[in-house]
């Protein structure tokens, strides 16, 4: 796979924000295979494209927006509970991204602060990492979800990475060391709003029009895999590779 970005410079990052869904978990298609079961009721099919739009926002503003594009006959709170229902039955089923383990076990071990920033709402997070807490376990209890007080406006808003930060101790002043992983496009704006060195891991499905070629331009580095990250770029140790 290709590095679509390398770093201009190296930093001292002094923690790491993790999104969750799409980027530590793979479960963007079973978000895919619950909302297209539920468009296919209405005859409907629901395309990569606005799947794409979706990834990152807060569910209820991925709900909204599912429902105007699609132009189906539901509320947004019928379709959240109908897609809860389906979401109970798949998430146990996700498991670790390729080189996910591997990497957030190795910053662990180095003593990088590290921290999970997710849309996701705490119970389908617990749904989620329930059978994955040799991943989860290494976080600690800096875990933020979507549902926090103190988020006001989700992704591209920065309040979530913010809250992050905040759970981990840091100050203002160590905004412009943290470094966000993300695979969505309105993450990667949140990092970026948060101003923060975002590291975008993007899906290959993704279209590569010029508005995403720019936003590539302003990530720390653009890549398609946890497996190509070079812990040296952030100031870590290299990982000992098979």
């Amino acid at each position: 796979m290709p590095i679509l970005k390398h770093p201009e410079t190296v930093i001292q990052a002094t923690h790491v924000l993790f999104d969750m869904d799409g980027l530590l978990l793979n479960t963007e298609h079973l978000y895919w295979v619950a909302s297209n079961t539920i468009a296919q009721r209405f005859g409907k099919t629901y395309e990569w494209t606005l799947k794409a739009k979706l990834m990152g926002l807060r569910e209820d503003d991925a709900a909204e927006l599912f429902i105007k594009e699609m132009d189906i006959p539901m509320t947004a709170a019928e379709f959240l509970v109908e897609r809860k229902r389906l979401h109970a039955e798949l998430f146990p089923n996700c498991v670790p991204l390729p080189g996910v383990v591997e990497f957030v076990s190795h910053l662990h071990n180095v003593g990088m602060p590290m921290a999970v920033c997710t849309s996701s709402h705490r119970k389908p997070f617990e749904l989620k990492s329930a059978h994955n807490q040799h991943l989860f376990k290494l976080f600690r209890e800096n875990i933020t979800t979507g549902d926090d007080p103190s988020i006001r406006k989700g992704k591209p808003a920065p309040d979530l990475f913010l809250a992050g930060h905040k759970q981990l101790g840091r100050s203002e002043a160590d905004i412009a060391t943290a470094v966000v992983f993300e695979d969505a496009i309105s993450g990667v704006q949140a990092g970026l709003n948060a101003g923060m060195h975002v590291v975008w891991v993007r899906d290959a499905r993704l279209q590569r029009g010029a508005a995403e070629i720019e936003l590539e331009s302003k990530c720390f580095a653009v890549l398609e895999s946890m497996t190509e990250f070079d812990p040296e770029w952030i100031g870590v140790s290299p990982m000992l590779r098979n």
